[in-house]
């Protein structure tokens, strides 16, 4: 099977714009051949295709247009573009501007702080690394210089993405820690998960959420009226999420998802992905058959019959379920946070619930209005 290509990330290709405008700035002319080269944090060194924008004596401007390999990712075929304007001809500093299309953040929690460009540490320290590089032993060396990095259209793009939620406004962040994009390594969605987490805990929400998917998100928002800023989307990882919420002492998280999901959290599986987990039907008929399940229920079950058709047919197997996932995901996070869980029906309502110990009613679960 053919390797999936990896790509570039929107720091990675912020570095690039900003080194070919620096070259412009410390010599008079655009590297050559129209591509420029940045070394990244690894020490690898690579080239990009840059367009040359605009040039003054004190200010120049390119764009790169970004790569993300086979992952997919919705700034794939972004236009990413510096300016870079020299501020003062010492002092080494380096002060960065959001652009079109660069979100604000306007939260606690994240690693910018409130009012600053959503251009997260690691692009701004290898950004400047190159930089500085290329102006080294040149006139500009030691140079200040501001740069505004722009992302074309990143308004709308940002929709897609979780930055409003994590109160980035106006834009998308731009990321990447090594600056390469290893393709379906959900390492954008984790880092996501780790911001949301922070967000939360700074804003000293008392009940967080993590939701498996859109219906999930929009029970929490029914049922527990909570707020999307304090609502994770999870997806599949579980247990990314827990180990970070373990890490970060959130004080209650409820988790919500389908039926079948959870009922492989039940089982045990911190990672929900079909690809990587399934339900054990046989071990599911047992446990419906020790809690007083029909035979023909169990029968199905073993046989093959959906998690949710099973629950359809013997209503109280919804509630083992959320019990059992309870249980697993409360040893997965530790003493700091409780845990609760809530199956979720077609209509976003809860149809089971087991909430977190301590609140009141000790754990127990119980029918919601979809059972």
């Amino acid at each position: 099977m053919e390797s999936l290509r990896r790509g570039f990330s929107t720091g990675a290709c912020a570095a690039a714009s900003a080194t070919a405008s620096a070259h412009f700035l410390a010599h008079g002319s655009w590297p050559e051949g129209g591509n420029v080269g940045i070394v990244l944090p690894g020490g690898r060194r690579v080239d990009f295709t840059f367009s040359a924008d605009e040039a003054e004596e004190d200010f120049a401007a390119a764009s790169v247009i970004k790569d993300a390999g086979d992952d997919p990712d919705v700034t794939h075929g972004a236009c990413v573009r510096a300016r870079v304007r020299l501020a003062s001809p010492t002092g080494d500093g380096f002060l960065f501007r959001a652009g079109e299309g660069v979100g604000i953040v306007r939260l606690e929690g994240l690693p910018i702080g409130v009012g600053e460009p959503a251009i997260n540490p690691a692009p701004r320290r290898y950004i400047a690394d190159n930089v500085r590089r290329c102006f080294k032993g040149t006139r500009l060396e030691g140079a200040s210089v501001e740069i505004e990095i722009s992302i074309i259209d990143g308004a709308r793009i940002a929709l897609k993405t979780w930055n409003g939620r994590l109160g980035i406004e106006g834009g998308l962040s731009v990321l990447g820690t090594s600056g390469i994009v290893i393709p379906y390594s959900c390492a954008a969605w984790i880092h996501a998960i780790h911001r949301g987490v922070d967000v939360i805990r700074a804003a000293k929400a008392p009940l967080a959420g993590a939701a498996c998917g859109k219906r999930s998100d929009l029970a929490l928002q029914k049922e527990l009226d909570l707020s999307p800023r304090t609502i994770i989307d999870m997806g599949n990882f579980v247990g990314a999420t827990l180990k970070y919420v373990r890490s970060r002492a959130i004080g209650v998280v409820v988790i919500a998802g389908g039926v079948g999901k959870l009922a492989k959290l039940a089982q045990g599986h911190l990672d929900l992905h079909s690809a990587r987990s399934s339900v054990d039907l046989a071990a599911l008929s047992r446990r419906a058959a020790a809690h007083g399940a029909p035979s023909e229920v169990c029968a199905a079950i073993a046989s093959g019959v959906s998690v949710r058709a099973a629950c359809l047919a013997w209503s109280p197997l919804a509630r083992l379920i959320v019990e059992d996932a309870r249980l697993v995901a409360q040893r997965a996070v530790g003493e700091g946070t409780r845990i609760g869980v809530a199956v979720v029906d077609d209509e976003s309502r809860f149809w089971a619930y087991s909430a977190p110990s301590g609140s009141g009613d000790g754990g127990e679960a119980k029918l919601g209005g979809g059972g």
